[in-house]
């Protein structure tokens, strides 16, 4: 007979794991980033995505199409995006570099590259918010939509494709965020992107992942946005508008079988820097959903898996070029509203319509998108050569880790642990509670690395290092890898 003692009641206190530390605590909030997220514009999305709808298509292949009535198709909604882009660093200033990053995909006879029927131009647009530390501006954070949209027939470049859900959802959500986002300046660099070639097989997101590997970009975090429209079908009494599904790869995609056997071998099958991420916008709702006020915030739901089933999303070109990338869906979707000619059947609409998006919901995802962005970048970065000491059986657990490239010399840790089986964070102490402390410096080994003993058992729970600014706001988490 196997009792799980887990839930026997009075237990908990007994344990080492609750014996040391306190629950899982909010981080400060930062009122310079409720102030900026607070001008996040239902109104203003609600425009926004009525303007993506009017070029009737934003089809990929309409690029092509050379008949097309002026002002539809791909062509000018990229024009647009760009106008809007270039429109917000006027007004701040300059303080947006405005780019594109176009190729021509070629057609081919295997998997998506049988959806592009000729030589297509894909191009995605973006605008960058320099960091301000120059130790720390290497430091990347992007928040994508995808712009392009289809309907029944992923090879019409000239039937209506509004697409106001998928994605005119997501592409309004990077626009909100650079807008509201570039009135401040942060440490680290953001990136706010509307990609291209999504429909045809996410084209446009491989084509800036690959860019990105290329140029060395040091990409902490992606926040990719589809279909977070919030859908209003009438009579759907299952939707959910208090909260987002947020789906994240269990291991790296860019893993070799050693490191995923090594990786499974030390339960850390839910512990990629993806899901880490995932976890750090829950840290971030925990913090800030109240400064919101009741409906100013939307709740993000931790969904273990890369995506839906029979579906992706512009965040996996991320992981599989190495990158941390998490995705952002509404709970509940509708599918008659998704690649669907615009049409009635038996009385029932068919069709991605202005009509059926939500949005204040749409509002609410960009809030938590850019709460996450501003605390993530006001952060000092994730520390790195994060060791678990090995070298001999016992009770207690021994941390080492470094800082962070560029980190600021007020940059504290904390260690956070969970219950192998937990999907969250769950204990937390400040790392100076556990080293030798002296001049107000943390002890380190000769190599310059930190070092602490948490007198709980590595073989109970899932370890985390989290660095911390002098504005309280947390990096994500890294977990150790065993050294000796």
């Amino acid at each position: 007979m196997v009792v799980a003692v887990t839930a026997l009641p009075g237990m908990a206190q007994q344990r080492d794991l609750y014996a040391i530390g306190e629950p899982v605590q909010p981080m400060p909030v930062d009122p310079a980033i409720v102030h900026a997220l607070q001008q996040v514009s239902a109104k203003r999305i609600h425009q926004t995505i009525e303007k993506l709808v009017s070029f009737h298509t934003r089809s990929t292949l309409s690029m092509d199409v050379k008949d097309l009535p002026p002002g539809e198709g791909i062509k000018p909604a990229i024009a647009w995006v760009t106008a809007q882009f270039e429109a917000y660093s006027k007004a701040c200033g300059g303080c947006l570099e405005v780019k594109h990053a176009s190729y021509t995909q070629m057609p081919g006879k295997t998997g998506y590259l049988k959806r592009i029927p000729g030589p297509t131009v894909i191009t995605d647009t973006y605008a960058i918010l320099r960091g301000t530390d120059p130790a720390e501006a290497n430091r990347i954070i992007l928040v994508t939509g995808h712009l392009d949209s289809r309907n029944s027939n992923n090879f019409d470049g000239r039937g209506a494709a509004p697409g106001a859900n998928d994605d005119g959802s997501g592409t309004a959500v990077s626009l909100e965020c650079a807008r509201v986002l570039s009135k401040l300046r942060f440490p680290a660099t953001l990136v706010f992107v509307a990609e291209d070639g999504e429909e045809q097989g996410l084209f446009g997101s491989k084509h800036l992942a690959e860019v990105a590997k290329q140029e060395g970009w040091d990409i902490e975090a992606v926040l990719n946005n589809d279909i977070v429209g919030g859908d209003t079908t009438p009579g759907d009494k299952l939707q959910d508008h208090r909260v987002v599904r947020v789906f994240s790869e269990p291991v790296p995609a860019d893993a070799t079988p050693q490191q995923v056997r090594e990786l499974l071998m030390l339960g850390y099958g839910s512990d990629s820097p993806s899901r880490e991420e995932a976890r750090a916008v829950t840290e971030v709702a925990r913090s800030y959903a109240k400064a919101y006020g009741p409906d100013g915030f939307v709740h993000p739901v931790l969904e273990f898996r890369l995506d839906r089933f029979l579906r992706g999303g512009d965040h996996y070109s991320f992981n599989q070029e190495g990158f941390p990338a998490i995705r952002f869906t509404e709970w509940r979707e509708n599918f008659h509203h998704q690649h669907q000619n615009v049409r009635v059947v038996d009385g029932v609409q068919y069709g991605d319509l202005p009509q059926f998006v939500d949005f204040h919901y749409v509002a609410k995802v960009a809030r938590i998108n850019g709460t996450t962005m501003a605390s993530l970048a006001t952060a000092p970065p994730p520390p790195v050569d994060v060791k678990i000491v090995v070298s001999k059986l016992d009770n207690n657990s021994t941390l080492e880790w470094k800082n962070g490239p560029g980190a600021p010399t007020d940059t504290h840790y904390i260690v956070v642990w969970r219950p192998t089986a937990a999907p969250d964070w769950t204990r937390q102490i400040d790392a100076a509670q556990l080293a030798h402390v002296h001049d107000g410096a943390y002890e380190k080994n000769a190599d310059g690395s930190y070092v602490v003993t948490v007198p709980v058992s590595k073989d109970n729970v899932i370890f985390g290092v989290e660095a911390v600014g002098a504005h309280g706001q947390r990096s994500t988490a890294v977990v150790p890898m065993p050294t000796r």
